[in-house]
């Protein structure tokens, strides 16, 4: 399986997603990315599965998936 990206040290504290994107340090208001992420609830937001290939993240208790790409600016 081809590993697009290592994500690491993702948590979000007052409205704001940070994470590590291949060893640098990324932040992103959540209003600007994912309402319903911005919305959840503490544990809501806290329970995540980042993909095998790192290509995305995923919060099963709201059915929210974002693609590091995205988070990124890249497009395809």
């Amino acid at each position: 399986m081809k590993k697009y990206h290592q994500v690491t040290d993702i948590y979000i504290n007052n409205g704001i997603l940070s994470l590590s994107i291949d060893g640098n340090k990324i932040e992103k208001n959540l209003m600007d990315i994912s309402p319903s992420l911005a919305e959840a609830s503490n544990i809501e937001q806290s329970e995540y599965d980042i993909s095998p290939s790192g290509y995305g993240i995923y919060w099963p208790l709201i059915d929210e998936d974002l693609s590091i790409d995205g988070l990124l600016g890249i497009r395809h």
